[in-house]
């Protein structure tokens, strides 16, 4: 169990709050990562069936649990619905700790800011509290949209980073780094 506060449960910005999954997310976990626009650039998200959103859910659930921290649900102070999800998870690149800003909306959320204004918040909220792990982001060359959010967020790219990903070449965008 983690000995972080349980305040990161919550993020505000100006337009949105972002607040920890519950089980009630699954359908909206499976619908946006059901869309094939949203996992264009890594298809291996893509999510075919609703228990494939439960173990998502499950899994992000459990990073929680271990380090106080991990995914949020992104939605408009002014509305109920979810519009994404933006977050962040341990994970090593080239044999270094690391921390992996991820951020994935809905196709109807797309251009108007709102990934990049949730990630400029999980940005702030990590080199608060987590600053002893770098914070990166792994963003397909071809995807210029998650490019700017990265860009947006404070994040620079780091091109001796580069490397192979899960699904293909990963262009590395960096806040800050030990080498």
């Amino acid at each position: 169990m983690s000995d972080r506060d349980p305040a990161a449960d919550e993020l505000q910005t100006s337009r949105l709050s972002l607040r920890r999954p519950t089980e009630a997310d699954i359908d909206a976990i499976f619908t946006i990562h059901h869309d094939p626009a949203t996992c264009l650039h890594n298809p291996s998200d893509a999510l075919t069936r609703r228990d494939e959103a439960e173990e998502l859910y499950r899994r992000w659930n459990e990073q929680w649990q271990r380090h106080g921290y991990g995914y949020w649900v992104v939605r408009r102070h002014d509305r109920d619905q979810q519009l994404g999800f933006c977050g962040i998870k341990p994970m090593e690149l080239q044999s270094q700790k690391v921390l992996n800003l991820f951020y994935r909306f809905a196709t109807s959320a797309w251009g108007q800011g709102y990934a990049g204004e949730a990630a400029t918040a999980v940005t702030a909220w990590a080199s608060r509290h987590v600053p002893e792990l770098p914070l990166i982001a792994r963003v397909r060359p071809a995807n210029t949209a998650s490019q700017r959010v990265a860009i947006r967020a404070g994040l620079t790219r780091a091109e001796h980073l580069d490397d192979t990903g899960y699904d293909g070449y990963d262009w590395i965008y960096a806040a800050k780094l030990t080498n």
